[in-house]
């Protein structure tokens, strides 16, 4: 199971984009909200009903962990503990992480990215403790991937369904949304 965290103030576009990638995909995802409430509002006014509160999430089964980024849902999603307990849990079991726009700051807040290459939000750079910023749209080194921002939101996703899936599976999903086209 993969599950993309969401908190109040969370970019829309970087959770739902790949969570619709990943479902189409046929990848098993979920929403899980932070807060003690389902319904969790975005950056920009988007309400999302989650699958699940965090309370009911159990890291064992948890094959990746997907921050959409965001302010200041990435900062809420930084100062939760119980999701960071799971970060850890995940990061020592060799499991991979993703995380777009400003929500590496997560990961390199807790040190995790040291000695990687990574991607955030422009203006973000300092909180990648640790890792060469590389600008990319989508940078993968080690266990994580990121994505710069919402422009990345769909190639992030893709990304993701890749690590899963392989680059050939996922092509015609590319395909058949005429992302193809934009290249």
């Amino acid at each position: 199971m993969i599950y993309i965290f969401l908190a109040e103030g969370f970019e829309e576009v970087e959770a739902l984009a790949p969570l619709d990638i990943l479902r189409r995909a046929g990848i098993e995802v979920e929403t899980v909200s932070i807060t003690d409430n389902q319904v969790v509002v975005g950056s920009h006014n988007v309400p999302v009903l989650a699958d699940r509160i965090l309370p009911a999430v159990d890291f064992d089964d948890a094959e990746m962990i997907v921050l959409p980024g965001g302010l200041p849902g990435s900062t809420n999603l930084d100062a939760c503990e119980d999701l960071r307990a799971g970060i850890k849990e995940l990061y020592d079991a060799g499991k991979p992480l993703a995380a777009i726009c400003a929500a590496p700051m997560v990961y390199g807040h807790m040190g995790l990215l040291k000695g990687l290459k990574a991607t955030c939000y422009p203006g973000m750079e300092s909180n990648l403790e640790g890792a060469t910023y590389t600008g990319a749209l989508v940078e993968k080194d080690g266990q994580f991937i990121t994505g710069k921002g919402p422009a990345a939101a769909f190639e992030f996703g893709y990304a993701i369904a890749e690590h899963f899936l392989g680059k050939e599976k996922v092509q015609p999903l590319r395909d058949g949304m005429i992302y193809s086209e934009l290249a």
